[in-house]
C-alpha cells in the first residue's frame, strides 16, 4: 500500500520497476493499476513471481541487493535499513542473531520487492521529513508460520516499540513488519497532519475489504507552513492524601533517574476535604509503563490517570561554549524569529562552580556571554523545524495496514511531508 500511494502521489512508476528488474529476481514483474476502495480511487499493486519456498537470512538479502547496477547509495541504504529493522526484531522475538535468523515471509519475494520499491520511492520523492500518525495495529488473531498468534504479531510488536500507537477497531491485522518496519526507519517524528500547503495526495489500495473503513493508505506531500516542532508525551497523575514528602521527593528523583521528561507536584482538595498532593509525570510514550511501575511501587497509589498530549517545542541541540572558568555545556534553541539562545546546563554550571569555588550565578553569567560575545566560537546552524532532524519537509502517515499473512500488505497511513506523506500500511 506505501509502495502504491507513493507512485499515485506521483513518483515515477518505471523508474521503480527498473530498480526491482536490476535486482535480478527471476520472473518478477511489478505492476500498478488503478482501483476502486471504499468508493475512492486509488492505486495499487500486483506483484507476479513464480512459486518459491526459500527461507532467506539478511545475508542473502544483501546479496540480492548487491546484484543491483541501478539502485542508487540511498536507494541501497534505505533498503537495507528497512531489512535490518525486521531482522533485529525476528531474532529478539526468536532469541537468534541478526545473522543467524530467517526471514520467512518477509523474505518472501513479493516482500523484497515491496521493501526496495518503497526505498527507491521514497528516494525519488526527496523529500526531507517524514510525519506520522499515531499507528493502528488492529486485534485478534492470525496464522503465521509458527503458528496462531494475537495482533499485533511479536515481530511487528517488537518493531512498533516507542512508536505511539492508534486503537482502531477492527479485527484484522492492520500493521504489519514490512509496515512496522517503514514507520520505524523512515519517520522522523509522530504528530497528526500538521499545518502545511498540500501539494499532492496519494491513495494506496489494500486488499482487504471493511465495512466501516476504506481500506486505504494515505501520502500527503507538500510544504510546512509552520516550522514549529510538535510530538506526543504522555501525562501520567495520581492523587496522593497518605504519604509522607519524603516519600513524595524520593519518588521524584527516581522518576527522573528512570527517564521522565519532568516531574512535578501540586497541593489539591480531595472529596471529603481532605488535603492531598497531585503528583504528574510527563514521559514519552515508550517509558509509560516503567514509570507507572515506579508510582505504584514507591506511593501505593491505587490509581494512575494517562493523557495523551501533543506538544509544540523549539528546535535544540546540544552546544559547549569556553568560558575562563572552562567549558559549559548547554543547549541551543531556536526563538520563533530564528534567533539562537543558549542556554547552559545546571549539571555543567554547579560542578565547575563547585571546581572553582566561585558562586552558581558567576557559571551562568560567564557561559551565557561566551556565546553572545565570543565571535571566535563557532555556532552550528539549527534547524527550523524537528530535531534532530535538519528537515524542512514533512510526512503525515495515516496507518491502516490491513495483511495477508502470505503477504498482502494493507497500510493505512497518513503522512504529511514539506514534501509529506500520509500513509495507509497494511
Amino acid at each position: 500500500m506505501t509502495l502504491a500511494a507513493l507512485v499515485d502521489a506521483g513518483v515515477d512508476a518505471d523508474q521503480i520497476c527498473a530498480g526491482i528488474d536490476s535486482l535480478g529476481l527471476p520472473g518478477v514483474k511489478l505492476t500498478f493499476s488503478s482501483t476502486m476502495k471504499g468508493g475512492f480511487h486509488a492505486t495499487s499493486v500486483k506483484i507476479e513471481h513464480p512459486e518459491q519456498h526459500a527461507h532467506r537470512h539478511l545475508s542473502d538479502i544483501i546479496q540480492i541487493l548487491k546484484q543491483s547496477d541501478r539502485l542508487t547509495a540511498r536507494q541501497y541504504e534505505l533498503s537495507l535499513a528497512l531489512f535490518s529493522a525486521i531482522a533485529a526484531a525476528e531474532a529478539k522475538v526468536h532469541g537468534s542473531t541478526i545473522d543467524k535468523v530467517h526471514f520467512h515471509e518477509v523474505g518472501a519475494i513479493d516482500s523484497i520487492v515491496d521493501i526496495v520499491g518503497v526505498a527507491i520511492g521514497f528516494d525519488l520523492l526527496g523529500v526531507e521529513q517524514i510525519i506520522s500518525s499515531p499507528v493502528p495495529t488492529g486485534y485478534g488473531q492470525i496464522k503465521i508460520d509458527h503458528g496462531i498468534c494475537t495482533v499485533p504479531a511479536p515481530g511487528t510488536a517488537e518493531i512498533l516499540k516507542g512508536i505511539p500507537l492508534a486503537d482502531i477497531p477492527i479485527q484484522a491485522e492492520l500493521t504489519t513488519p514490512t509496515g512496522a518496519a517503514i514507520i520505524a526507519t523512515m519517520v522522523d517524528r509522530f504528530s497528526m497532519l500538521p499545518a502545511m500547503t498540500i501539494e499532492e495526495i496519494g491513495y494506496g489500495a489494500g486488499t482487504k475489504n471493511f465495512p466501516e473503513r476504506a481500506n486505504l493508505l494515505r501520502i500527503f506531500v507538500g510544504e510546512l507552513v509552520s516550522s514549529s516542532n510538535t510530538d506526543y508525551v504522555t501525562l501520567l497523575e495520581t492523587n496522593l492524601d497518605d504519604i509522607t514528602p519524603e516519600v513524595i521527593g524520593y519518588t521524584k528523583q527516581k522518576l527522573m533517574a528512570a527517564g521522565a521528561l519532568d516531574v512535578y507536584s501540586a497541593a489539591i482538595q480531595m472529596k471529603k476535604d481532605r488535603p492531598a498532593i497531585m503528583l504528574s509525570v510527563i514521559s514519552q510514550p515508550a517509558d509509560v509503563e516503567r514509570l507507572e511501575a515506579i508510582l505504584f511501587q514507591e506511593t501505593e497509589t491505587l490509581g494512575i490517570r494517562r493523557h495523551v498530549l501533543q506538544r509544540t517545542i523549539r528546535a535544540r541541540q546540544t552546544h559547549t561554549v569556553k568560558t575562563t572558568w572552562g567549558e559549559v555545556a548547554g543547549k541551543l534553541s531556536l526563538t520563533p524569529n530564528h534567533q539562537s539562545v543558549f542556554t547552559p546546563e545546571y549539571e555543567a554550571c554547579a560542578q565547575l562552580a563547585a571546581e572553582k569555588q566561585v558562586s552558581l550565578r558567576t557559571i551562568y553569567r560567564a557561559a551565557e556571554a561566551a556565546y553572545l560575545f565570543d565571535g571566535t566560537q563557532a555556532r552550528p546552524a539549527l534547524p527550523a523545524a524537528n530535531v534532530p532532524h535538519d528537515h524542512d519537509h514533512d510526512h503525515d502517515h495515516d496507518h491502516d495496514h490491513d495483511h495477508d499473512h502470505d503477504h498482502d500488505h494493507d497500510h493505512d497511513h497518513d503522512h504529511d511531508h514539506d514534501h509529506d506523506h500520509d500513509h495507509d500500511h497494511g
